[in-house]
């Protein structure tokens, strides 16, 4: 068994040295003042997302603790991205796989884990992912992920290649390379917490912003420090908010958060994809938004610097959702308010 074990990390090791970092590139708006936004590009990994990284922290975690045999199935509550990444990696090693998702995930997603060999196990809310992801682990024999627990816990904060190492050291020959702020919206938690970690870690200045969607926890928790807050809805984010406070957040490594309203998410989403040309996911809309109001709020107080941020995924998965004008009407109503205050970022007056 742990002639497999090994040959299983391998595997995983080899898959991530033939794969190059993703780009850190800035944004072009005319409207910021000696203020620089970078978006690292999360999309180009092999499975399309950050979550990419994200599954092979967690395989190794698995395979590392000995939680994994040749024949382990492996389950996952997943709205989509993580998933996808997951069957990859589970494919690589000929592992089983089940995700257990919403009804409403995007088609393309469940398409993905399809394509990957992975089996979808649909419920009907996000509150209902846990309960059925214990239950079909059970029933199976197999080993429940649970990315909301151990994303945190599976990476090393201190470095090693993760997200934050790599954002400091691309960022080392830019105007202002240690940046201002970093921005990160919470799906699970463990992004932040990773990213929390190493800048105090390595004792930079750098504030850390979490934005969070409509329909989610997080925030109420961080403003009220209850960690035990609860709702009964799903975040129309995908990706991103939770209704429960998960075990990966950690409030503690935050210095502040922002409530933003899905509608500015998806505006801010298209117009980034007008900016770049580029399709990105409503969760770096989000993202986005919060960046930008950071730099608003730096330019009234007559600061300069940098802020960072990531784009999350391509909106290539959800072409029939965010990107249908009749289904953004439907689901969020009129975002033209959004639209319009962002396009002020287009003129020099900003």
């Amino acid at each position: 068994m742990r002639r497999w074990i090994s040959e299983a990390i391998t595997k995983i090791e080899a898959d991530f040295q033939r794969s190059a970092d993703t780009h850190l590139f800035k944004l072009p708006i005319p409207g910021l003042r000696d203020i620089d936004i970078y978006l690292k590009d999360e999309s180009t990994h092999p499975t399309g997302s950050l979550k990419h990284r994200l599954a092979r922290s967690l395989f190794l975690y698995a395979l590392c603790n000995g939680k994994l045999t040749q024949h382990t199935p492996v389950i996952e509550a997943s709205s989509g991205s993580t998933a996808v990444s997951e069957a990859y990696f589970a494919q690589m090693l000929g592992l089983p796989f089940f995700a257990v998702m919403p009804r409403s995930t995007a088609q393309s997603k469940i398409d993905k884990i399809t394509f990957y060999g992975g089996k979808c196990h649909f419920v009907d809310s996000a509150p209902q992912m846990h309960a059925a992801a214990v239950a079909l682990a059970s029933d199976t024999g197999g080993y429940f992920f649970d990315q909301f627990t151990f994303a945190e816990r599976a990476t090393d904060w201190r470095g090693n290649n993760n997200i934050a190492d790599s954002i400091f050291a691309q960022m080392q020959h830019e105007p202002h390379p240690i940046p201002h702020t970093v921005v990160m919206s919470a799906g699970t938690g463990g992004t932040s917490a990773t990213l929390g970690r190493y800048i105090r870690y390595k004792r930079f200045e750098t504030q850390l912003l979490v934005v969070d969607p409509e329909n989610s926890v997080f925030y109420e928790s961080f403003v009220k420090n209850d960690p035990d807050l609860t709702q009964n809805c799903s975040s129309r984010i995908e990706g991103i908010g939770r209704p429960k406070v998960e075990k990966s957040f950690q409030r503690d490594v935050i210095d502040d958060m922002m409530k933003v309203p899905d509608a500015a998410s998806v505006a801010t989403m298209l117009w980034l994809d007008k900016l770049i040309g580029r399709k990105p996911g409503a969760s770096t809309g989000t993202n986005l938004w919060g960046a930008l109001s950071v730099a608003k709020s730096m330019m009234e107080k007559g600061q300069t610097g940098s802020i960072v941020s990531l784009m999350c995924d391509s909106g290539d998965r959800y072409l029939d959702t965010y990107y249908n004008p009749d289904w953004v009407q439907k689901t969020f109503g009129d975002i033209g308010d959004y639209s319009d205050a962002l396009n002020l970022w287009l003129t020099e007056s900003a």
